[in-house]
This record gives C-alpha cells, sequence and structure tokens, in this order.
C-alpha cells in the first residue's frame, strides 16, 4: 500500500542511508566520489547542520548516516 501525504507526492524515506547512497541521491548525475564530496561540502556549509549531526554522534569518517540523522539533514537541505 502507497502512504497518503498530504501534497500528494512521493517521499524519500528516512531510513539510515550509507554516506555514498545519501550522496548519490542529492547529486545524481555525479560520479560516486564527487558525489560524496559534494554532500560533504554541503554539510559543512549549512550553517549548524555539522554541528548538529555530531551533537548525534557522527563522526566525518563514518560511512552511514542513521535515521535520525537522516531526517536532521532532510530538514537542512530539503529531501532530495
Amino acid at each position: 500500500m502507497k502512504p497518503f501525504f498530504d501534497d500528494d507526492e512521493e517521499r524519500t524515506a528516512v531510513r539510515s542511508y550509507t554516506k555514498g547512497e545519501l550522496a548519490r541521491m542529492y547529486s545524481p548525475g555525479a560520479k560516486y566520489e564527487s558525489a560524496i564530496r559534494m554532500l560533504n561540502r554541503y554539510l559543512h556549509r549549512c550553517r549548524g547542520l555539522l554541528d548538529e549531526l555530531m551533537a548525534m554522534g557522527y563522526r566525518p569518517d563514518d560511512r552511514r548516516f542513521t535515521r535520525p540523522q537522516v531526517q536532521l539533514i532532510f530538514e537542512y537541505l530539503g529531501e532530495p
């Protein structure tokens, strides 16, 4: 059964993602390594986002974002 949303649009699932998966979602046309670099730039340039992620236990060398971290990223950057 398809979930119902008020705006009737497909939404991106808030779940745990690898850094590569999330990076490719935000930069679908980029090569894997470039997408990772761009996501890291977004995380560092978005005021407050990196600080909040770090408070949630994120470390820059982590390979996976937890569900709460993904929710926070979506709040700051918007859904991919």
